[in-house]
């Protein structure tokens, strides 16, 4: 006879392959349920052009299960550079705080290919390719979750009037493991460095009203790099270097959204699924691997007569999540709300915070040693 399974994940993207390799080594049984293959996957399939910002806790994490990916697929911020839109400017560098990186820029699919290894070579993961019957079924399918209407789950959304765009640049100068970032006139550009510490190519997220992302994606490649260097002033314009486009471009709509129960008899939900926030802060994987990493943690810490699914158990993995991405989502609402104003008292207050944050020394030191995660 079958033995059954512990627990069923429904979705393999990288929070569930992760959760998967967690639960795995607490010699549980897990069905990882697949994602259907595109009948139109073939080789001339655009290529994936995201890139995942990742702090020092999501990189131990993933170095604990052998599945951090290597040079030129890893890149560290040694720096991070945010411009506002009248004068205001931070400056973040991980020297200052004795780190080895701010944060480190990963390539999704050699992360991806990484954890499929991984879970290749894992005897106690089973892939399937529907969901089966087990004791706890966590729903990981990120932010399109079929299952959510299945388990009777409220979506709470507030949708942005913008769409993120993304692509892969290739500069004339090499990036030095500097990341920069603009908030100018409600949109929010960030460059984020690719290739390792001596590359030339960046990685792209831009962030802008519904209308002129489907105006910039229409451009001529040419003429889409001049509408985003037109956003440089001269003196950074010449930092960055003069940029050509080496990738489809990407997008995608934006929205705060959380779930309103995230756990329930049997079930629980992780990372998209449960919540999603603005890209402007880089962290919407890193919340997703936190809750790999607690769910998996209250199940293996939990008492020796509790089924895996029951209620009171789950409940101990959405009260301590729910606050971290409450307030994760608040500060990238904020920042979104205050940036968006196009009101010149609006610009002066925002910048004039930018300037005195700038000089707030061991306030800045701090919070910079907060978002490394560790």
């Amino acid at each position: 006879m079958t033995k059954p399974f512990d627990v069923c994940i429904r979705g393999d993207g990288v929070v569930g392959r992760t959760l998967a390799l967690l639960l795995a080594r607490e010699r549980l049984r897990v069905a990882l349920v697949a994602r259907p293959t595109p009948a139109a996957a073939s080789a001339d399939a655009p290529a994936d052009v995201r890139a995942y910002a990742l702090n020092g806790a999501s990189r131990e994490l993933l170095q604990t299960l052998r599945c951090w990916p290597e040079t030129p697929f890893v890149t560290p911020v040694q720096e991070m550079h945010i411009w506002g839109d009248d004068g205001g400017k931070l400056d973040f560098s991980a020297l200052s705080v004795a780190q080895e990186a701010l944060a480190w820029i990963v390539e999704v699919p050699a992360l991806e290919q990484q954890l499929i290894q991984a879970v290749r070579y894992q005897p106690h993961i089973e892939m399937v390719q529907a969901p089966v019957k087990a004791a706890l079924s966590v729903v990981c399918e990120g932010k399109t979750s079929q299952s959510r209407q299945e388990f009777g789950v409220d979506w709470r959304i507030k949708p942005y009037p913008q769409k993120a765009i993304a692509a892969r640049l290739q500069s004339d100068r090499p990036h030095g493991g500097v990341a920069r970032e603009w908030f100018a006139g409600g949109d929010i550009l960030a460059l984020l460095p690719l290739a390792g510490i001596t590359g030339n190519s960046v990685a792209l997220v831009w962030s802008v009203s519904v209308e002129r992302a489907e105006a910039l994606e229409k451009l001529p490649p040419e003429e889409f790099c001049a509408a985003l260097q037109a956003v440089f002033d001269p003196e950074v314009a010449q930092q960055v270097g003069t940029l050509r486009l080496i990738s489809p471009r990407a997008s995608w709509p934006l929205a705060l959204a959380t779930a309103g129960h995230w756990v329930g008899p049997g079930w629980a939900l992780a990372g998209d699924a449960a919540h999603t926030v603005h890209p402007l802060a880089g962290q919407g994987l890193n919340l997703g691997l936190a809750d790999a990493v607690c769910l998996a943690k209250v199940i293996a810490q939990r008492e020796y007569w509790r089924a895996l699914g029951d209620e009171r158990l789950l409940r101990r993995y959405e009260r301590a999540r729910k606050a971290d991405v409450a307030a994760m989502g608040a500060v990238t609402d904020g920042l979104h709300g205050l940036f968006a104003q196009t009101d010149g008292r609006w610009q002066a207050l925002r910048n004039w915070g930018m300037k005195g944050f700038s000089r707030s020394g061991l306030l800045k030191d701090w919070i910079t040693r907060q978002a490394t995660g560790l």
